[in-house]
């Protein structure tokens, strides 16, 4: 449940998105990216059981490179989670935008719209609650996470059939331009890696971990591939960075659908943003580890947030920027590294052939996906 949860966050609203950029076809690298994924995460374990006392991704790095393995593998979550608190301030500054059009802020001679009003009230309401000590509240909210997304597609399912907007948009095979955005998109679907080692060492069954891992993956997979389907079908080229946008304004279940977008990342900002801070309240001098201060660094680093939310507040290039590169490094290119590193004499060729394409593929897709992103947010502003 924990790995359906992690996987099943915002990603899934990109998914129609993606086809528009891709085609049809662009599909199946959603299908092998979930394959790979899987072959990865049983990678991860095996780096896990090959020494006592590793149970974390950091760990794995440490004992695969040293102290700079970890050091770099810990620079690259975190800021991979700092990306997606961003994220997440973009999807609720477009959604509740959409909810709320009209609203507006004037302060002397300066107005404030909808997009900025929100960002902002939002950035508010998540600053308090990473000021808690225990998390524990919140993870179960963000449990809920997993029943949002189900929501959110069963809604899109709904309003196509009983609300008659129909399927009838036929999209295209391949669009060659578009397939690097797509890659990004589909990548950031299986961001979840930084956390399965942590799922992996608190299992009382640890055999069991492939096949939940496999029955994790798949359930996500199934639920992104029917959003991204129906969404497509339903809104053709017009499909927006996230299909809660293009959901008629006037049906209830539009409204459901966005409210429970709305709910899911609030719940998981605190959650998100966590070990990240963490990290940086150990580097304080001991006799400036007072909560006040504590308090102090979190706000700093929730404002820093949303300030890069305002200056790049492009949903799906952002997304697409770090599945292709936080996600490509995490979840494919860095298991599959370590496991040569550590287990290259235990490893079969066949293993050590399959890593090595793995590593070709995920450099490859990290390559042109992240230069098409960031082309893609400089076109944005020069235009």
């Amino acid at each position: 449940y924990a790995g359906i949860n992690v996987l099943c966050g915002v990603g899934i609203l990109s998914t129609p998105y993606a086809i528009k950029q891709g085609g049809w076809l662009g599909l199946v690298i959603l299908v092998v990216f979930a394959l790979l994924a899987w072959y990865t995460g049983v990678l991860l374990r095996r780096c896990l059981d090959s020494k006592e006392g590793l149970q974390t991704y950091p760990d794995i790095g440490h004992a695969a490179f040293g102290t700079t393995g970890r050091i770099a593998i810990s620079i690259i979550l975190y800021v991979e989670l700092y990306a997606c608190c961003i994220e997440y301030l973009i999807l609720e500054s477009d959604n509740l935008s959409k909810l709320f059009p009209n609203v507006h802020l004037s302060i002397g001679g300066l107005t404030i719209n909808s997009h900025v009003f929100f960002a902002i009230l939002t950035t508010l309401v998540v600053m308090p609650t990473t000021w808690l000590r225990d998390l524990t509240c919140l993870s179960y909210i963000s449990a809920g996470g997993v029943v949002a997304s189900i929501l959110v597609v069963i809604c899109l399912c709904w309003i196509g059939v009983v609300d008659h907007v129909g399927f009838e948009n036929k999209g295209t095979a391949l669009n060659l331009p578009g397939i690097p955005i797509a890659i990004g998109l589909y990548g950031y679907c299986y961001s979840g890696h930084g956390v399965f080692p942590n799922i992996y060492s608190s299992l009382k069954n640890r055999n069991q971990f492939p096949s939940i891992l496999f029955t994790c993956i798949g359930f996500s997979t199934i639920l992104f591939t029917a959003a991204a389907v129906m969404g497509y079908k339903m809104f053709g080229e017009a499909t927006e960075s996230q299909f809660t946008l293009n959901l008629p304004e006037n049906l209830v279940v539009s409204k459901i659908a966005v409210w429970a977008t709305v709910a899911n990342p609030i719940t998981k900002y605190a959650l998100t943003i966590t070990p990240l801070a963490m990290s940086l309240e150990e580097l304080l001098p001991r006799s400036q580890q007072k909560y006040s201060n504590i308090i102090l660094l979190r706000s700093a680093l929730v404002v820093s947030t949303l300030i890069i939310a305002l200056s790049v507040p492009f949903f799906a290039l952002v997304m697409a920027l770090i599945g292709s590169l936080f996600a490509m490094l995490v979840t494919y290119i860095l298991p599959c590294a370590c496991f040569l590193a550590i287990l290259k004499a235990k490893a079969t060729w066949y293993q050590t052939a399959t890593c090595s394409f793995i590593i070709a593929v995920g450099v490859t897709c990290a390559c042109v996906g992240t230069y098409s992103s960031l082309s893609g947010i400089v076109q944005n502003y020069a235009t």
